[in-house]
């Protein structure tokens, strides 16, 4: 099953070079970095927060792009993506490395050497990590490596790799396109969808939906690499998807084959709440429709306070209506009310509690596991009813 990130443990850098002092400009990177951003950072994606979205445009020197990725690297728990757009160089050695403004042909030194950047990867602590690569070789000339060959070199022990493995600009980047030819087809998948796809757009179907585009269109055909098993990491829902709608009344028994957040995959308070969130579109139900099935227990306002809210909830008791009213499987909510005491555990012990809290606690003696249960048991009747 596909699972999303935790949002609050993953970081992502996006890395890009235009303009070029030796080479050739490749215009249309820019609009990459910006879109991509937008795309990453926006619900429909893993809705990041702008400052675990670093974007470097036309960086300076390999330095400022390596204090970036070893910052993302060492901070990422869950997932960590790193993209790089322009022109892709080689060695006379066959070594890969990564245009930078000031690049030449031939010259490492003028780059960012990609052996720096696997091993910054490589130290890393993210769960998984992913590596797009939307580069070319300014054209044959300059090295000796295939297409299947830029994979091999690119290749990070545990990590998830896309790579355009584009020869020529003109493949890069087509003429009077706002975005280069991989990167243009990634954002579009990502927006519109995979017609017949699945419900949630994870990098296996990603991967073959590129290469089955682009090679329709007469562009190099993208190269892939997995070495962690991660080819169902989400990177966005499917708004293609076809969803039968939710009937208000399914039969006792029955089987959900809908696909529910993973509450075991959550890191964080702000991955609890955002996760929160992908039930909601997962159950396809408005914020009044879940009030109205939760039988008036929680209003429109609540559900929407809920979700956006940037703090863990102090009580179980709504988060509990909120799930069983959007049709939550009953087996699934004691993993989330055990994931969610979990990070109240982890705060309690980073954080002193406030008076707020110490009241709460004190008027109520009873645990959360008897809330919950006497609680899901209520909610349960009044849908019945």
């Amino acid at each position: 099953m596909s699972v999303f990130p935790d949002a609050g443990a993953t970081k992502a850098v996006l890395v890009g070079t235009s303009t070029y002092t030796f080479l050739e400009d490749l215009p249309a990177v820019s609009n990459n970095l910006n879109s991509l951003a937008e795309v990453l950072t926006g619900p429909t994606s893993w809705n990041l927060s702008r400052d675990d979205c670093h974007v470097l445009s036309e960086p300076t020197n390999a330095i400022a792009v390596m204090d970036a990725l070893r910052d993302a690297a060492d901070a990422a728990r869950d997932t960590l993506l790193v993209y790089y757009a322009g022109h892709g160089l080689v060695t006379p050695e066959g070594e890969l490395y990564l245009g930078l403004p000031q690049s030449r042909q031939q010259r490492v030194e003028t780059g960012l050497q990609y052996s720096w950047l696997r091993g910054a990867l490589l130290e890393g602590r993210a769960e998984r990590t992913v590596v797009i690569l939307d580069c070319c070789y300014a054209g044959l000339a300059l090295g000796t490596m295939g297409p299947s060959d830029l994979a091999a070199q690119a290749d990070v022990e545990g990590t998830y790799l896309l790579a355009a493995a584009s020869e020529t600009r003109q493949a890069l980047a087509p003429p009077g396109e706002p975005h280069t030819a991989f990167t243009g087809e990634l954002l579009t998948i990502l927006t519109t969808g995979i017609a017949g796809g699945p419900e949630q757009l994870d990098l296996d179907s990603v991967f073959l939906q590129l290469r089955k585009s682009l090679s329709a269109k007469g562009h190099p055909v993208p190269q892939g690499r997995e070495r962690n098993s991660n080819g169902q990491l989400a990177l966005g829902r499917n708004s293609a998807f076809s969803r039968t709608p939710v009937s208000t009344s399914r039969r006792a028994g029955s089987a959900d084959l809908r696909a529910w957040p993973d509450p075991a995959a959550i890191r964080s308070v702000e991955g609890f709440i955002n996760a929160l969130g992908q039930v909601r579109v997962t159950s396809g139900l408005t914020h009044s429709a879940i009030s109205h099935r939760s039988g008036g227990q929680i209003s429109t306002g609540t559900v929407s306070t809920l979700l956006n809210r940037k703090d863990l909830p102090r009580t179980w008791r709504t988060t509990s209506v909120y799930l069983t009213a959007c049709g939550l499987p009953d087996e699934q909510l004691n993993d989330w009310q055990l994931r969610w005491e979990q990070l109240r555990s982890t705060l309690a012990t980073t954080t002193a509690p406030d008076s707020e809290e110490k009241q709460a606690r004190s008027q109520d003696t009873r645990t959360p596991t008897t809330w919950g249960r006497a609680l899901r048991q209520l909610t349960r009747r009044r849908l019945r009813d």
